[in-house]
């Protein structure tokens, strides 16, 4: 069983930093994307940010662009997302997920494509 393991998470003061960080085993093959989506009791799980192993192209939603960098290092499969300049509305559980590309629809991959999530990681921001 594929499990990916996310980490990171804490409570931060508004305009502080977080590297949250996901370990995977690897999937066999090349084709393969990493995001980080984040939710909010009673709320939908949304996407933060996306990154492709293949070629590198990267997705990040409206809400964290110019806050957040994802990173890939495929030496030790660890895909890492820094964010920085947190807000209170950064408050919630971020999970990582991978999805393998048997033909994505789109990029980033729409929810349902991702086949593997590891458990969530809470970040609070509070002051």
């Amino acid at each position: 069983e594929v499990q990916l393991q996310a980490s990171g998470g804490g409570t931060v003061q508004p305009g502080a930093s977080l590297r949250l960080s996901c370990a995977h085993p690897g999937f066999g093959v090349d084709d393969y994307a990493i995001a980080w989506y984040r939710q909010v009791p009673g709320e939908e799980r949304l996407t933060v940010a996306c990154i492709s192993n293949k070629d590198g192209r990267t997705f990040y939603a409206d809400s964290v662009k110019d806050r957040a960098t994802i990173s890939n290092n495929k030496g030790n499969h660890t895909v890492s997302l820094l964010m920085h300049s947190l807000k209170p509305e950064d408050t919630a559980v971020y999970f990582c997920a991978a999805s393998i590309d048997r033909g994505w629809f789109r990029f980033p991959p729409y929810r349902w494509e991702y086949e593997y999530w590891g458990k969530g990681t809470l970040v609070t921001v509070s002051s």
